[in-house]
């Protein structure tokens, strides 16, 4: 049997702001075991009346050595995702515990060819952000593709870096479906997703990619539903969902 995870005291070394509202925090965790893309862990708070908050977030990055990373958007009335999203500094310390998960996971140096379709809604980006970055360091990293959903073009995580890695000859192809306000010129009009936006040479039901859907709930049951109906085999399509 797999040990526990263990709780650890991690560092916050960095934060970026991705957002108005939403950064991400790159911790350092001492004796940290590493971890794939598409996992996440648990974060706890202690209050000075002891009281104690856990959350989940998925980690954004690929391993590397004691640091790992979390994006982090407030929720309303939250008591965790507030203070991450504004209040935490470097410096500061918090409790880690994990990595946690092994089914939503992907490991570009598995050594298996198929591509790779990344479909997130909203902060569901994180974890298919981890396997974009994982991807950049493989030896012979497998064609593909991420499709995120957002409301708006201020609201795209990663957008810089994303730009400049799909700018790259052999670079990720990333597309964004804009539901309620695209940029000016954009072709598409706003709107939510739908079959044609996933209908790519190279991503389709006969080319066999693996995908990997993330967001709120309705998201990813509407995405998986398009994908089965267009011939995409349920074994094929890895879920991870919240709210």
């Amino acid at each position: 049997m797999r040990a526990p995870a263990l709780w650890r005291v991690a560092v916050v070394a960095e934060v970026r702001q991705e957002t108005a509202d939403a950064r991400t925090l790159v911790l350092a965790a001492d004796g940290w075991p590493g971890h794939l893309a598409g996992q996440h862990v648990d974060l706890r708070l202690t209050a000075e009346d002891g009281y104690q908050a856990v959350r989940s977030y998925s980690l954004c990055a690929p391993a590397d050595g004691a640091r790992l990373e979390v994006s982090v958007q407030p929720v309303a009335d939250g008591e965790v995702s507030p203070y991450l999203a504004g209040e935490v500094r470097p410096g500061d310390e918090l409790e880690v515990r994990g990595p946690l998960g092994g089914w939503f996971v992907w490991d570009p140096a598995d050594g298996v060819p198929d591509p790779v379709l990344l479909v997130g809604g909203g902060s569901g980006v994180a974890p298919l952000m981890a396997m974009v970055r994982a991807r950049q360091g493989a030896p012979a990293p497998a064609p593909l593709r991420l499709l995120h959903s957002v409301r708006a073009p201020d609201q795209r995580w990663y957008a810089a870096e994303l730009d400049r890695l799909a700018a790259e000859p052999a670079g990720p192809v990333v597309d964004t479906v804009y539901t309620r306000r695209a940029p000016p010129g954009a072709v598409r009009p706003p709107g939510r997703l739908t079959l044609p936006d996933l209908e790519r040479p190279g991503w389709r039901a006969q080319d066999a990619p693996r995908c990997f859907v993330c967001g709120p709930t309705a998201f990813v049951e509407a995405v998986s539903g398009l994908l089965v109906e267009v011939g995409h085999p349920p074994d094929r399509i890895r879920t991870e969902r919240f709210g």
